[in-house]
C-alpha cells in the first residue's frame, strides 16, 4: 500500500506515553542507548504521522568530544555525522510508536537514500534540540515497509538541520539476504 496521506497506517498497539524513553523501548533498540541522543519524547501525532523528541547537547557526544576545538577556527559543534545518525533513531522513535514496529520481533531499519540534508547552523552544545520527523510517504507490506521521512531540528528557536530520506523497513526472519536489496532500491525510487 503506497500512502501519501500521512498517519493513515499507523498500527501502534498500546497507548503513547510522552516524557523520557521507558525501558521497554530502550531495550528494544538496536543501538545502545547512549547513541540514541534523545532523552525525551515530546510528541506524536498519528494523524500527522509526526514524533517530535528532545536531543540534549550538553552530555557527552562521539566526534563532538574528539574534536579539536578552538573558540574562532574551530569551534566546538555537534557533529554533521551526529545529525545523521539521529535521523535514523527518530526513525526508530516513529516506527516504534506510530507503526508498531518492535526490533525484538524481527524488525529493523536502514536508511536507503538521502535526498536533500541541508545544514542551517553550527550547533555548539548546550541548549537542547527538538527534533520533528514527519513521514510523508509510506509502502507498507507485510515483511517491508518503504518510508520516507522529512526531518527538521530546531535549536534555540531556529532550524539547524533539514532532511529529506528515505528508509526500508524489513522483518529479517521473513527475508532472505539474496532478495532485500533489489527489490528495496526498486521500492526507493518509486517513493521519490
Amino acid at each position: 500500500m503506497t500512502s501519501s496521506a500521512p498517519g493513515a497506517e499507523s498500527r501502534a498497539t498500546h497507548p503513547v506515553k510522552l516524557g523520557p524513553f521507558d525501558a521497554e523501548f530502550l531495550a528494544d533498540l538496536p543501538y545502545d542507548p547512549s547513541v540514541l541522543f534523545f532523552d525525551e519524547l515530546l510528541e506524536v501525532d498519528v494523524e500527522r504521522s509526526l514524533v517530535r523528541c528532545r536531543m540534549p547537547t550538553d552530555r557527552p557526544m562521539p566526534l563532538v568530544d574528539a574534536q579539536r576545538a578552538h573558540p574562532v577556527l574551530h569551534p566546538r559543534h555537534v557533529a554533521g555525522g551526529i545529525f545523521v545518525h539521529a535521523t535514523g533513531m527518530l526513525g526508530f522513535v516513529h516506527a516504534y510508536h506510530l507503526l508498531g514496529l518492535r526490533h525484538r520481533d524481527g524488525w529493523i531499519g536502514y536508511g536507503t537514500n538521502i535526498h536533500r540534508v541541508v545544514f542551517r547552523k553550527l550547533v555548539q552544545p548546550g541548549s537542547p534540540i527538538e527534533a520533528t520527523c514527519v513521514a510523508t510517504r509510506s509502502r507498507l507490506g507485510i515483511k517491508r515497509h518503504m518510508i520516507r521521512y522529512e526531518f527538521e531540528f530546531r535549536h534555540e528557536g531556529s532550524v539547524c538541520y533539514e532532511g529529506d530520506q528515505t528508509a526500508v523497513w524489513i522483518r529479517v526472519q521473513d527475508v532472505t539476504p539474496a532478495d532485500s536489496r533489489p527489490e528495496a532500491e526498486t521500492i526507493a525510487r518509486s517513493l521519490a
